[in-house]
């Protein structure tokens, strides 16, 4: 067994986003040293977080290199291609994918919805023997995997059956030997760890998006190719089992394969739909038979995790539903194959933290009453107490916070700025002040220190009201030219400092000093003031950049400043 999980995240190329975590409909995604990894035992393996990750950090395992090993033997090697390739590969006919098949080493390819045929005569039989009872289809595996692991309470109303690619694999071997490898191609990433779990039935399973790349490396253009003819599909063409990727395929096929009377048949698709769907379903207001189609991806397989995404649902739908045929000869069909298999309970434990151990956990980021639970879901979880839980379960860190992250800066930054010698000021587009240190106010004298007593950082005053040389500031944010290492002279005094940007055109900062002393004093001081603001104005931007989105461009313009500052200032 394949000791890599199907899905896994790349962690030089996570950008702690948590994305993934927000995303996840069972938040399978623990957060480690910034890095979000998958939990390969709460994974049901939808594919969802491979779409949605902007860094395109989370992967799907490759297994072409395993595949490429099997036909380099001496075994023959058949395909078992998913029903959705008819929406996957419409710009060729199906001869000329079975060609370009070929030309990889496949020596026939098969159509999965043979398998699919006898999943619902098996069902269909089911269907004969009992009554009152509700079925849920076993066809996708991430469905199973979710209500064996989430929805326990239905894990016996699954039809203990193989799903369709296995029982293809079991009408492949009965046909061809057990001596011959098997390799499915479909749209899922779940069946690589179906294929995993059964080795004795397949070899090897791939994605279209395996599939694409490697015709890529080959230069095999499928539509290009001019078919033989024994390209076509062993050891027969499937009928109405090619519905079974559209969302109600497998539920058409029951209605052609078994009486209908008393019996109900339902189909949805999404695992949040699927979820809520049987969270809802009250089953003391049910009579006689329900079948439950249930799809992980919506619309169906045809909108699987590794299909080409430009078509639309519908034209996909019209092209699989117009492929499908009918049996000339009258279904039902009779089970032909054995193909149960028995589902076990697998429920993964959930721990009910008590209600003191949650507002512990939310006191490790500031959380000390209902006030500071904004449930922003900045850190991917849909409440803070949620957030709260998988902090106590190890699967979250603190700095997803984002709100703790923020006001953590701000508290660093504020409280190193009232140690810090110079003055500083931060503006917005405005000419705003942003943020300001108490040596700031200082400097234009006691009136306006008495408007920083009254409004610590002086949040929303107007600079122009408070600096005479405020034009040099509007120079700035109007061209995004940095003023550096100026003497401002106002009357007699003589301020030294910089004035530059942080935002283009958004957010401009300003460093100073007084220097209105004597001139060996003032050298000295010009020299130190110097060797500061060279010093800063290399990290602001750094600095802005680490704390992205957990903190405003002014925490981060300050905190860069103010570590500079206090490293260098005079003891």
């Amino acid at each position: 067994m394949n000791n890599i999980n199907p899905i896994y995240t790349e962690k030089t190329e996570c950008q702690d986003c948590y994305k993934c975590v927000r995303e996840c409909p069972v938040k399978a995604i623990k957060v480690q040293n910034g890095a979000a990894a998958i939990i390969p035992e709460s994974c049901v393996l939808c594919g969802h977080c491979v779409d949605v990750c902007p860094a395109n950090a989370k992967k799907v395992r490759d297994d072409l290199e395993k595949v490429q090993n099997l036909l380099s033997g001496e075994k023959k090697v058949f395909v078992s291609l998913a029903p959705s390739f008819v929406s996957e590969f419409k710009n060729c006919k199906p001869e000329q994918l079975i060609a370009a098949l070929k030309l990889l080493g496949f020596s026939g390819v098969s159509e999965t919805a043979l398998g699919a045929q006898q999943v619902s005569a098996h069902v269909a039989h089911q269907f004969s023997l009992q009554s009152g009872k509700i079925f849920i289809s076993s066809a996708c595996p991430t469905v199973v995997d979710l209500i064996v692991k989430y929805l326990p309470q239905y894990t016996s109303s699954i039809t203990g059956l193989l799903s369709p690619m296995l029982s293809h694999c079991k009408i492949l071997k009965k046909k061809y030997g057990n001596d011959i490898g098997i390799v499915f191609i479909g749209p899922c990433i779940a069946k690589k760890r179906e294929a995993d779990s059964h080795p004795n039935l397949i070899d090897a399973a791939l994605t279209f998006a395996d599939l694409r790349e490697w015709f890529s490396r080959r230069n095999i253009d499928p539509a290009a190719l001019t078919p033989q003819e024994d390209d076509s599909f062993v050891p027969s063409v499937a009928e109405e089992g090619a519905l079974y990727p559209v969302d109600g395929g497998m539920a058409a096929t029951l209605k052609a394969n078994c009486a209908v009377h008393d019996s109900c048949f339902m189909s949805f698709s999404g695992l949040k739909t699927i979820t809520k769907a049987l969270e809802e379903l009250d089953t003391a207001q049910l009579h006689g038979n329900l079948f439950i189609e249930a799809l992980a991806c919506e619309g169906g397989c045809i909108n699987g995790p590794q299909t080409e995404k430009r078509s639309a649902t519908a034209l996909k739908r019209y092209s699989v539903v117009s492929y499908a045929s009918y049996p000339k000869k009258k279904i039902p069909r009779s089970p032909g194959i054995p193909i149960n298999e028995y589902i076990a309970d697998s429920p993964m434990v959930k721990k009910n933290y008590s209600e003191e151990e949650i507002k512990l956990a939310l006191r490790q980021v500031g959380k000390l009453s209902s006030k500071d639970e904004l449930n922003c879901g900045g850190c991917g979880y849909d409440s803070c107490s949620d957030f709260a839980a998988a902090l106590l379960m190890g699967k979250a860190e603190k700095t997803m916070c984002v709100t703790y992250m923020r006001k953590l800066a701000q508290n660093k930054a504020r409280g190193l700025l009232r140690t810090m010698p110079s003055g500083v000021v931060i503006i917005d587009e405005s000419m705003r002040i942003i943020e300001s240190n108490r040596n700031f106010a200082k400097l234009f004298g006691a009136d306006i220190e008495s408007v920083f007593d009254a409004n610590p950082g002086m949040e929303g005053a107007t600079l122009e009201k408070i600096v005479p040389f405020h034009g040099l500031f509007r120079h700035v944010l109007d061209t995004g030219e940095d003023i550096i290492q100026r003497d401002i002279r106002i009357e007699n005094r003589i301020f030294f400092g910089s004035i530059f940007t942080i935002e283009p055109h958004t957010v401009v900062g300003g460093v100073f000093a007084d220097i209105t002393t004597p001139s060996l004093q003032k050298e000295q001081i010009i020299t130190r003031a110097q060797e500061i603001i060279n010093k800063n104005l290399g990290m602001v931007q750094k600095i802005a950049y680490l704390l992205g989105e957990n903190a405003a461009e002014s925490e981060a313009v300050l905190n860069s400043i103010i570590e500079s500052f206090s490293l260098q200032s005079p003891e």
